[in-house]
């Protein structure tokens, strides 16, 4: 008589205290290597864990394949404004008001935006308060000015002004701002950290944190790549401040996943289409920018004449409503392919909340490019859908390896165990 497989847990009901390791501060890389391409790699495939350095990683990725970056650029996302009596209020901007449809249009605003940001001594800053500080530039003065225009559950809401009103907002950024850096970095900025905290192929501003597992690759490891015939191209996701979120919740589904703007282009979709079941995504950003493309054909073979606003992929939709509409890989990214052509755009810009834990299967992917992730946090999480139970294994063998965690530390190339795509 057949067995029937026992029925998957629904990642809502996952604990995240199954979820964790022991990870010592001094195993957490407070600077990066001298060289970016020296860093350690550890390499997991069919059970089996070696290691090797960045500098030698086309040896171990099969011809013919795809990697998939995110070339997102931090921007100088942390504010510092200093009172009349002397006290410094800083501010962290997250994210673009909603009034704004996408980040670059936010960041080509002139004169004036609205920003969803965190504050760093909120009660120093008094009702009716207006922030300023003055920016000298090579090219003149900046004066800059901050007021609270609502206040929500998780972040206020700022109104930026500046004059001269022909600088953008990005501009001001730049000369105003500082990158910021992960709260486990328990330093100040460095001269350094404005290169070694981007890729070096970092393209369009809008993350306030790097894509790390890029941090890696160097000019000599691409062209490694085109002489072992590996095809590379590049998905933008911009990283907001909730990649650092801790679970607190016990359960999964008391947990709210943060929701990032994506951008991928007519071209470069067909390129993951023509290579599926021999693509791997550089970082977890990447990762989850190319299986939220899957879901969004998904969805359009669903509702064909959804709208783009409509158009977005929501925390649980992918195991619930979607997952009872899964297509193969192919058919899914032609009918995205195809609604791009029906609504003549070359680029999908929207907004992605997928959150892939145990129980999700890869659609597209083959494997994976990653640093090593916080204890109970969504991104080992994600490791953990793509291996399974190994990721304990991994995570003992880097540890008992001395290998460097989190962004500045050292990093993984990783196989999935369900490799086998329908295309």
């Amino acid at each position: 008589m057949q067995q029937l497989a026992a029925p998957t847990m629904h990642p809502k009901d996952l604990s995240i205290r199954d979820f964790t390791y022991p990870l010592p501060e001094n195993r957490i890389a407070q600077y990066p290597l001298p060289n970016r391409d020296a860093s350690k790699l550890l390499i997991y495939k069919d059970g089996h864990i070696t290691e090797d350095i960045y500098r030698h990683i086309s040896n171990y990725i099969p011809p013919q394949s795809l990697l998939v970056f995110n070339n997102t650029r931090v921007i100088e996302a942390r504010l510092k404004f200093k009172k009349s009596s002397g006290g410094v209020i800083e501010i962290f901007c997250l994210s673009p008001h909603a009034i704004y449809p996408d980040i670059t249009t936010a960041m080509l605003q002139r004169s004036k935006v609205w920003w969803n940001c965190l504050i760093g001594g909120a009660s120093k800053w008094k009702p009716g308060m207006v922030l300023e500080k003055n920016i000298e530039t090579t090219e003149g003065n900046i004066v800059v000015k901050a007021s609270i225009m609502e206040r929500t559950a998780e972040n206020f809401v700022i109104a930026f002004t500046w004059e001269p009103s022909d600088y953008s907002f990005a501009e001001l950024l730049h000369f105003a701002g500082e990158i910021p850096l992960p709260p486990y970095m328990k330093r100040s900025v460095e001269k350094d950290d404005e290169e070694r905290y981007q890729t070096i192929y970092a393209a369009h501003k809008g993350s306030v944190a790097a894509p790390t597992a890029g941090l890696h690759f160097t000019d000599e490891i691409f062209q490694s790549f085109k002489q072992k015939n590996i095809a590379t191209d590049f998905v933008t996701l911009h990283v907001g401040a909730g990649t650092f979120k801790p679970v607190k919740a016990a359960y999964m589904q008391e947990h709210t996943m943060h929701a990032e703007f994506i951008d991928v282009d007519k071209t470069t979709i067909q390129n993951i289409q023509q290579n599926i079941g021999r693509l791997f995504c550089v970082g977890t950003t990447s990762l989850r920018t190319v299986e939220s493309l899957y879901w969004l054909g998904v969805k359009i073979k669903q509702q064909p004449g959804i709208t783009e606003d409509k158009l977005t992929i929501s925390q649980w939709e992918v195991y619930d409503d979607l997952a009872q509409h899964a297509l193969p890989a192919e058919t899914a990214l032609t009918t995205l392919l195809a609604w791009m052509y029906r609504n003549n755009t070359e680029r999908i810009i929207t907004q992605t909340q997928i959150l892939i834990a145990p129980g999700y299967k890869s659609k597209i992917i083959t494997g994976l490019i990653t640093n090593f992730h916080q204890p109970q946090s969504t991104l080992l999480l994600l490791v953990a859908a793509l291996i399974g139970e190994d990721w304990r294994n991994i995570y003992t063998y880097a540890l008992e390896n001395d290998f460097r965690f989190l962004s500045y530390g050292d990093g993984c190339l990783l196989f999935s165990t369900h490799r086998s795509i329908e295309r």
